[in-house]
């Protein structure tokens, strides 16, 4: 069998490495720039591991949805898969009846017909994150909204989660679950490890520091989320009112549909990573580069004081009726993905594309900087431009499965039967976040601390380098209406 893409010659000078460590920094920008020169689809090797590395809206349908049986798998990796979700996430699961089953479960608590039920706590979290920040940024103080954001996503998901919040940022379950999700990220991105794409016997035979960080976020965890379930399991036995919540559910079902407490805590542990990862990503972006653009902020207050008015917040009933407000959101998502590579696909089995051989056991790697950034689809592709989305009516969630896939808005959420089953909630905490913080606040860079917006923190998951800006209320009364509503609907 072989692979007859165009290869990087480059990454072959090193025997053993291979492309590794080419890509080990801004991997997303040296992909690029290979598929610049080979092509929509090419492949290169990492340590003994082939990637398949796609830059095409039209090969990714191919491959993931229209061979969707066939590169929907994952590849079980030393730390991901078998150190520290132990063969049990549903994110790193292999294509199967445990995936299914897993999957099966989340979608009860994450379809879009479910988020209905809890809307109620993502609107109260939007706005009390908008209050702490105009509390807290009185008087022109320099303020860095990103811990805020990720509150904002953390509390929403302990809710969904264990049915528990924290009440300001500097809880302790907020340092200790973001330390976590950081350190997940960072410890699994697809060109993270170099571990995971040796042969077993060195995996086995070295003392990698990537398996001991593995070990440890593992312990971290059973003790964090695994407590969690564990807590609400004794108030359930004690027969406490326990508030519903997919711990409960897990806890309710576990027997009839065999889970042992491993199944529970790293069920719970992709809701609380994933599903903060990239809602907060996406919020902090958009406070790091709004400031920069003081004229798409008018237009966006024009917009929200003609449709909403200055005595009451946005709503997810007024979303359709703001365009312009979506569009923000939307070139956000564009411009800063937080996962430009996303989670790797693998083939099943051996598959040829167009005269090709992807052999069986590839990993697939969609390189959405490249889909993002495409010049043929985007007239200047670096410029953050929300016009270019003001006659694009339908939610990403909507414009993910358009046939059509050229004419996607976005790919934040991935492809084909691993797309996140998180969309519908994240869409809908993102859009209340941001629609609210422009309603409420002018927002202003600060002259002496400009705010990188090329570098970032992360290596799987992105968010901006830690920044400051200045808030000011649009209007008088803004911390008036805040607090009442948060009083009309605390939960």
């Amino acid at each position: 069998m072989r692979v007859v893409f165009g290869r990087p010659r480059k990454c072959f000078t090193n025997f053993i490495l291979g492309c590794f460590p080419m890509l080990r920094t801004y991997p997303e920008l040296t992909l690029d720039k290979w598929a610049q020169k080979y092509g929509p689809i090419y492949s290169v090797s990492l340590g003994n591991q082939l990637f398949v590395i796609v830059s095409d809206p039209g090969v990714a349908k191919e491959l993931m949805i229209t061979n969707g049986a066939i590169f929907s798998d994952r590849k079980p990796t030393l730390i991901k898969s078998e150190t520290i979700l132990v063969g049990r996430g549903i994110t790193a699961n292999r294509y199967d009846h445990q995936w299914r089953k897993h999957r099966r479960i989340a979608a009860i608590w994450l379809k879009q017909q479910s988020v209905e039920r809890y809307t109620d706590t993502l609107d109260y979290e939007a706005t009390d994150m908008i209050y702490q920040l105009c509390m807290d940024s009185k008087n022109g103080r320099h303020i860095n909204p990103q811990p805020y954001a990720g509150r904002c996503a953390l509390n929403n998901m302990a809710k969904i989660t264990f049915g528990f919040r924290t009440d300001n940022i500097y809880h302790p379950f907020v340092k200790q679950a973001l330390a976590l999700s950081r350190e997940f990220m960072n410890t699994t991105g697809p060109m993270s490890n170099l571990v995971d794409f040796m042969p077993r016997w060195v995996q086995k035979s070295l003392p990698w520091k990537m398996k001991r960080c593995g070990k440890r976020l593992h312990t971290g965890l059973l003790e964090t989320y695994g407590g969690r379930i564990k807590d609400v399991e004794m108030r359930l036995k004690e027969g406490v009112q326990v508030q519903d919540c997919l711990a409960k559910t897990m806890i309710t079902i576990k027997d009839e549909e065999k889970l042992d407490d491993l199944d529970m805590t790293m069920l719970a542990s992709a809701f609380m990573i994933g599903g903060v990862e990239t809602t907060a990503s996406v919020m902090q972006w958009f406070s790091a580069l709004i400031p920069a653009h003081p004229s798409i902020q008018r237009k966006a207050h024009e917009e929200l004081d003609r449709i909403v008015g200055r005595n009451r917040l946005p709503t997810i009933q007024d979303e359709v009726k703001l365009p312009y407000c979506r569009s923000i959101i939307k070139e956000v998502a564009r411009c800063h993905n937080p996962f430009w590579l996303g989670t790797s696909h693998v083939a099943s089995e051996d598959f040829v594309y167009k005269g090709a051989t992807i052999p069986k056991g590839t990993v697939v790697v969609l390189n959405t900087w490249s889909l993002h950034h495409d010049p043929k689809r985007w007239i200047e592709p670096l410029e953050f431009n929300p016009d270019r989305y003001i006659n694009d009516n339908d939610s990403a969630s909507t414009s993910a499965r358009r046939p059509d896939v050229y004419t996607r808005d976005h790919w934040m959420f991935g492809i084909g039967r691993r797309m996140c089953p998180g969309m519908f909630v994240a869409e809908r905490e993102i859009w209340l976040v941001v629609s609210r913080m422009l309603w409420a606040f002018e927002m202003f860079e600060i002259p002496e601390k400009p705010v990188d917006l090329k570098e970032y923190d992360g290596m799987s998951g992105q968010s901006p380098v830690p920044f400051e800006i200045v808030l000011r209320p649009r209007f008088e009364g803004v911390e008036e209406i805040l607090a009442g509503e948060l009083s009309r609907t605390q939960v």
